[in-house]
């Protein structure tokens, strides 16, 4: 049976920029990268669709709160009946069946539990383990921004408030289930603090400064068995000016806007780029709402009143 792992992360933190990645390990000699077609394809752990199919409940009658209750269950049985959701997922979209060793699963979800006391995300019942990827901040809040059609400081509000969630509206139905996204560093917390399953630490930081060596060891406490040679092999295939290149020739089906309004998906993906895109002020209210968490994972603080 296919190992699991989870590539865990608050939005905007370099998920999708890894999953490519991963999907590139599995190209053969010749092949190109494709936004469209080269994601790591083990799905996302909110979608509605795998929901409604396993526990044959239209989810859209449920409350949130019912839903979350369900979810290990739905967890649990997607391990159990992996192959029958493969193959109707190749059937749909012509691809041929995952060949990476271990299936990764994208996850926004903090790592929380239900409210009968078990994880929402059913522990090692469907995962072995998380890659979980941080990234400062202070680069997260302008592309949330730009994710979320918002203010920065609208997106600087979501991040320092520990009831927010992603498709949480009760007056229409969410394109996903709800995502508990409580806070930055709580989120971050959720993940590093839980005991649950066995977590790798990734920094977007280091991923970009050196994408090959933090690939590879990424893939290593996978267990997916990875040379030097496939990892360097991926970056060269894609690298972020590939990307966002590739989105303004042909779009990206997972973000529709394709430049409306100057938005992109691959935006910039620097690091330090919230040097010329905040305000003093709202660098001061980042730090000062998430400064403890910031120096546990590295990151310099600016301001003398960010908490320690």
């Amino acid at each position: 049976m296919t190992d699991r792992v989870w590539l865990a992360s608050y939005p905007k933190s370099g998920n999708t920029w890894l999953r490519i990645l991963i999907g590139c390990l599995a190209l053969k000699d010749g092949e190109q990268v494709d936004i469209n077609k080269s994601l790591e394809r083990g799905g996302i752990a909110s979608a509605r669709s795998p929901f409604d199919h396993l526990t044959l409940i239209d989810s859209a009658l449920l409350t949130h709160d019912e839903i979350d209750a369900l979810r290990p269950r739905v967890y649990e049985e997607m391990v159990r009946r992996q192959d029958e959701l493969d193959t109707e997922e190749d059937e749909q979209d012509g691809a041929a069946p995952a060949s990476t060793p271990v299936r990764f699963v994208k996850v926004h979800d903090a790592y929380t539990q239900t409210a009968q006391g078990e994880p929402l995300l059913a522990g090692l019942h469907f995962a072995k383990g998380a890659i979980v990827i941080v990234r400062d901040p202070r680069d997260v809040a302008p592309s949330l921004a730009n994710h979320n059609r918002s203010s920065i400081d609208t997106a600087i509000r979501f991040m320092n408030d520990a009831d927010a969630a992603f498709c949480s509206r009760t007056d229409r139905l969410p394109y996903q289930l709800r995502q508990r996204l409580p806070g930055w560093s709580g989120h971050v917390a959720s993940w590093l603090e839980q005991r649950d399953i066995p977590v790798h630490l990734v920094r977007y930081e280091d991923l970009k400064r050196d994408t090959a060596g933090t690939l590879l060891a990424a893939m290593q406490f996978a267990g997916y068995a990875v040379t030097e040679a496939d990892a360097v092999r991926a970056v060269s295939l894609a690298s972020f000016g590939k990307l966002q290149a590739q989105e303004r020739e042909t779009g990206f089906s997972e973000w529709k806007d394709r430049g409306a309004n100057g938005r992109w998906f691959f935006r910039r993906g620097e690091t330090g780029a919230w040097r010329d895109e905040l305000t003093a002020e709202q660098v001061s209210r980042i730090e000062a709402a998430h400064g403890a968490m910031m120096t546990r994972l590295g990151y310099e603080l600016s301001t003398a009143n960010a908490r320690a």
